[in-house]
């Protein structure tokens, strides 16, 4: 049973990264709950944030560049219980901006926090399943799984979650969330899922008016993935934030629904539910500076022990709260669902 876990309303966070795709999010999702919400972010406009939300404040900070001592000004100045880490660099950016982003200002938080007067101030680390590598060949992958990242993203995030779980050890009350992908509205356009959202808006668009719908162009589909709704993740969030010390300070936790997707029945399903005539050729190959890995699985039975978390959303509720974010408004597309449901992970522990 999952400890007793503490109240949102009343707490004090602060969201680095707070006007980004899981940022925004998460903002809302403390301050729905009765939280004091501080997002920061190189975008952020000063003062206050109604659109997400009663109680939330924003102020611009651009973690990327941010020193440790800069960093700690902005969180006292806030004087959170709670700093969740939304920031980072994963699309469009090469190694060295994603080092600055994804271990670099991990590295200057830990610090920051480790400087703050009063009691320790609980640091939720937004990690990827991309810090695996290949994980598990078959089944789940869980967190005792050595992390073998091949691509630039994986390696970056991990030295961001090394970074954290060091920190610990010296006293700073961190946890990592290893995400799988999420999917849900506003996912980053440089991703498949937000390149298929685009196309998709561009095609309603194009049909609107009359004019011809055009073809998407791809690269191969071949790879499975674990996708986690972005509800999903909010919740897991809040679980981490208010757990005890003691359940989830130093851990590494993954959160995903536990299950390897394959990517084409995903593409394929989405343009369904969208009811847009749009065909999708894949290339022969993939982009000569890519480096994947054919499948990825997470086992979140951890999570379940300890933070009382589960995945509540199938693959086809985040396929329709992504496109009733992109689509014109119109009646729901039936039709035959993937059979991919939420709360029944591949691979539980024992």
């Amino acid at each position: 049973m999952p400890a007793e876990h503490r109240p949102v309303a009343g707490l004090s966070v602060v969201v680095l990264g707070g006007t980004g795709f899981l940022g925004r999010r998460l903002g809302a999702e403390f301050s729905g709950r009765g939280a004091r919400v501080r997002l920061l972010s190189r975008t952020a406009t000063p003062g206050a944030a109604p659109a997400a939300g009663p109680g939330v404040t924003a102020a611009r900070l651009d973690p990327l560049t941010a020193t440790h001592q800069e960093i700690a000004e902005a969180l006292a100045a806030a004087g959170p219980d709670v700093v969740v880490n939304a920031a980072g660099r994963a699309w469009r950016a090469d190694e060295a901006a994603m080092a600055a982003g994804n271990a670099e200002l991990v590295e200057r938080t830990v610090t920051a926090l480790a400087t703050l007067p009063g009691p320790p101030v609980r640091l939720i680390q937004l990690g990827s399943v991309h810090e695996y590598g290949a994980g598990a060949p078959d089944g789940a992958t869980g967190e005792d799984q050595l992390p073998l990242p091949v691509t630039a993203y994986g390696r970056t995030k991990l030295q961001g979650t090394l970074a954290v779980l060091d920190g610990a050890r010296q006293g700073v009350d961190g946890v990592v969330l290893r995400l799988a992908n999420v999917l849900g509205p506003g996912v980053p356009e440089g991703s498949l899922f937000g390149r298929l959202a685009a196309s998709l808006r561009e095609a309603a668009l194009a049909r609107a008016l009359g004019g011809e719908v055009a073809a998407l162009r791809l690269p191969p589909l071949r790879t499975a993935r674990d996708l986690v709704d972005l509800a999903d993740v909010a919740e897991a969030v809040v679980a981490a934030a208010t757990a005890p010390a003691a359940v989830v300070t130093g851990r590494v936790i993954n959160v995903g629904r536990g299950e390897a997707v394959p990517m084409r029945a995903l593409v394929d399903r989405m343009i369904a539910l969208s009811g847009l005539p749009v065909t999708v050729t894949e290339a022969a190959t993939a982009p000569a500076a890519r480096t994947d890995v054919p499948r990825q699985c997470l086992d979140v039975s951890l999570a379940r022990e300890l933070l009382g978390w589960r995945p509540l959303r199938d693959v086809d509720d985040s396929l329709r709260s992504l496109l009733a974010s992109v689509l014109p408004p119109e009646g729901p597309v039936r039709g035959t669902s993937l059979g991919f449901t939420a709360g029944t992970a591949a691979t539980e522990r024992n």
